[in-house]
């Protein structure tokens, strides 16, 4: 009698170990089949953000092939921008179990080429527009040059000279004229990472023929891929009959005598200066009155 007893109960903690297993393992079961369809589905978004990438970047290598200027230096660097989408473009499509890391990487990467095509469309508009410009100034001095037949030559000549000793003679200079990154403390950097401004200074020349009274300094700052640091398309000034964009301005008051002056460019809250020499122009009434450069590595 005990011993059937004895075997009855282990038979019933036999059939409850059974039971518990069966469970675990249809648990597992459930929770495998959960984690491969998750996988699944982290996959194909994956590779959709990957064709996505894929497709944009391939619009804008079709785009680069109608961006030309007859600049030929701005083609060539132009040129250079349109390898480094299909160099991209290439590793997007050759990389086969992309991670979520690297998509968002080549989604910062994708932005940042696009700014840049979209920064020569706008050079390249400017410079279609000049072309217009002096074409119809072009029409319109050829139509007066017709009109005009009985003008005499050697006065015209006479009078041209007198207006150029006149307007060189009251011309301005930006003398010692200096530029260079600086960071957020005023110090002078040349690494790339760790130049918050970039400092303009030089000294307006003494001209006590020039006119006296408020004036607008504009420099203009070019990177070394030819593009203009600009904070609004809307900042133009100005030059030769035409208005131009512009980096930094600033209003001095002039009075014959020389005037320090020092311009700044904010680079706080935009992207990391590339490296490479930066080219720096200043402008005062309507001229081009000094140029000098500086490095970033």
């Amino acid at each position: 009698m005990e011993n059937r007893e004895a075997s009855t109960s282990k038979d019933k903690r036999n059939n409850l170990i059974v039971i518990v297993l069966s469970v675990l393992l249809v648990v597992l079961a459930i929770l495998f089949f959960w984690q491969r369809n998750s996988w699944q589905a982290d996959a194909a978004l994956i590779k959709a953000d990957k064709d996505s990438i894929a497709a944009e970047l391939s619009k804008m290598v079709t785009n680069y092939n109608s961006i030309r200027s007859e600049n030929d230096s701005l083609n060539k660097t132009i040129g250079y921008a349109q390898t480094k989408v299909k160099d991209l473009l290439t590793e997007v499509e050759q990389v086969k179990n992309a991670s979520y890391r690297q998509i968002s990487q080549y989604r910062k990467e994708v932005t940042t080429l696009r700014g840049i095509m979209h920064d020569y469309i706008i050079q390249i508009d400017s410079l279609n527009q000049k072309n217009q410009r002096l074409m119809a100034e072009n029409v319109n001095v050829k139509q007066q040059v017709t009109e005009v037949k009985t003008v005499n030559q050697q006065l015209q000549t006479e009078k041209k000279k007198l207006e150029q000793t006149v307007t060189l003679a009251a011309q301005l200079e930006a003398t010692r004229l200096k530029a260079s990154g600086i960071s957020a403390k005023g110090k002078e950097m040349v690494k790339s990472g760790r130049i918050d401004k970039v400092k303009i200074d030089f000294i307006l020349s003494k001209n006590l023929t020039a006119k006296r009274g408020a004036k607008n300094i504009y420099v203009r700052i070019q990177r070394p891929d030819q593009l203009l640091l600009m904070k609004s398309e809307k900042d133009l000034f100005k030059f030769e009959d035409m208005k131009i964009p512009y980096s930094a301005m600033r209003e001095v008051e002039y009075e014959g005598n020389e005037l320090p002056v020092s311009i700044y460019w904010d680079n706080s809250k935009e992207s990391a200066l590339i490296p490479g020499k930066y080219t720096v122009d200043v402008f005062a009434d309507g001229r081009n009155i000094g140029a000098t450069s500086f490095d970033v590595k």
